[in-house]
């Protein structure tokens, strides 16, 4: 069965920077699509970003939200999913989810923006950021 962990989470000053990671396990990696939630006390769970089987920058997408300061990465000879945070808020405090997908129609139906889309799910990794 498909595993995830998430690492890299942690306390950070707003404008600060982490880099979260994600291992995969149980599965050809490079088969799923990866992609990162965030989920905040109270809230829904949210999409982050996206990234395809290759890791070609053009198959990445990112949530407005984001854009601009967090990319997203995969190294397919290591089986990781990488995320880099920079330029951090305070309403970026969330525990984020590592997801993978095997569902090779997910962008054409949009479901890569919605957890359902999403098969295997990470327990999650705290990311705070103070201001």
């Amino acid at each position: 069965q498909v595993q995830l962990v998430e690492s890299g989470g942690g306390l950070v000053q707003a404008g600060g920077s982490l880099r979260l990671s994600c291992a995969f396990s149980g599965g050809m990696f490079g088969t799923y699509v990866m992609g990162w939630f965030r989920q905040a006390p109270e809230k829904e769970r949210e999409f982050v970003a996206a990234i395809s089987w290759s890791g070609n920058p053009g198959g990445t997408i990112y949530a407005d939200s984001v854009k601009g300061r967090f990319t997203i990465s995969r190294d397919n000879a290591k089986y990781t999913v990488s995320l880099q945070m920079n330029s951090l808020k305070s309403e970026d405090s969330a525990v984020y989810y590592c997801a993978a997908s095997p569902d090779k129609t997910i962008f054409y139906r949009a479901r890569h923006l919605y957890p359902s889309g999403y098969d295997n799910w990470g327990q999650g990794t705290q990311v705070s950021v103070s201001s």
